[in-house]
């Protein structure tokens, strides 16, 4: 019994590191992700809370506060709709001493208390004043990240890993003897993801709604077309990742590659508010940036067509540019070693 595991341990290793590039990828990426984020994230000074201002931010002693970001506006009503979806913590007008705050933001609450610390009798008291219309919860904001954090990891593994698997059991190169074309080999793998991803996230929506109430001031129906391109667009970039490996290590590492800078930089858990302007740059090429844009700011803002056309657009381009890709540098068989 021994020597039989013995030799199929011996049979998996050298399978493994006889694939250079599962090997070299299984080494790249954790380093590659590491200096990545060093990079990106490389202050010192982790931020605790994100204040925006109005005015000279000089004038008051919060400022010499480490673990603060101070991010200045020059349009209050901007600034207060970005305190409303929990972009700010807190927001103050040193001109006119009044402040705005987010009473369902414990992070606001915390800056609030910092802010009215400094206050001292020689610093002119400020004025609280409440946020109008309704306020938005951390949840509401945080919902459409999960389900499109949900929605990539279904799209890109759900299809990368099929076709990969496909090609190293000679399914593919069964089916390449047959009639069947590769562009309609393509489309029925786009449209079951689509329609599985789509079916199983707006019924997730729709029954966590009825739990919680989210706040949506915008149309479930333009959500569901962003639900549709957004989905669309990352299985046709996970068919373009496996039009011809036929490693599933190697296909696994590209797609890590891929999913994992989406995930932390596509603002599913946290705003990018404040963060260097090429950080922000880098997350829009993102198809989970674009859908998120979207969502939210139909949920949030009650946004129609004109306002989130950017995002739907871009979903398109890229999904044309990813399908084309991936259709012309299909294989039935894989590289050619």
């Amino acid at each position: 019994m021994f020597k039989r595991f013995f030799a199929v341990l011996v049979a998996r290793n050298l399978e493994f590191f006889r694939d250079r590039s599962a090997l070299g990828w299984n080494l790249a990426f954790p380093i590659l992700l590491v200096v990545g984020f060093a990079f990106i994230f490389k202050n010192d000074n982790p931020t605790l809370f994100k204040i925006g201002y109005v005015g000279d931010l000089q004038q008051h002693s919060i400022s010499q506060y480490k673990h603060l970001e101070f991010i200045e506006y020059q349009d209050k009503s901007v600034a207060i709709e970005k305190l409303r979806q929990h972009k700010l913590d807190l927001l103050v007008s040193f001109d006119a001493k009044q402040y705005w705050v987010n009473s369902s933001s414990a992070n606001g609450y915390i800056a609030e208390k910092l802010l009215l610390a400094e206050t001292t009798q020689a610093t002119a008291q400020f004025v609280k004043e409440a946020i109008e219309g309704q306020e938005i919860r951390y949840l509401d904001w945080v919902v459409p990240g999960i389900l499109a954090m949900n929605m990539m990891f279904s799209c890109l593994y759900g299809v990368g890993y099929v076709i990969v698997r496909y090609r190293k059991n000679a399914v593919l190169k069964r089916l390449s003897a047959t009639p069947l074309k590769p562009v309609e080999f393509l489309a029925a793998q786009i449209v079951s993801r689509l329609l599985i991803v789509v079916a199983l996230t707006s019924a997730i929506f729709v029954a966590c709604h009825l739990i919680f109430d989210f706040y949506l001031i915008g149309s479930m129906w333009w959500l569901l077309v962003l639900c549709v391109l957004g989905a669309f667009s990352l299985i046709s970039l996970s068919l373009l990742i496996a039009c011809r490996s036929e490693s599933e290590e190697f296909t696994g590492g590209i797609l890590n590659l891929v999913s994992w800078p989406m995930m932390m930089l596509s603002g599913v858990w946290f705003s990018l508010e404040g963060s260097p302007e090429f950080v922000q740059a880098i997350s829009q090429i993102f198809p989970l940036t674009q859908m998120l844009i979207g969502a939210r700011a139909v949920m949030l803002e009650g946004a129609g067509f004109v306002e989130i056309a950017p995002q739907l657009f871009i979903l398109i381009g890229q999904s044309v540019v990813f399908l084309l890709l991936g259709a012309l540098f299909f294989s039935w068989k894989g590289q050619t070693r």
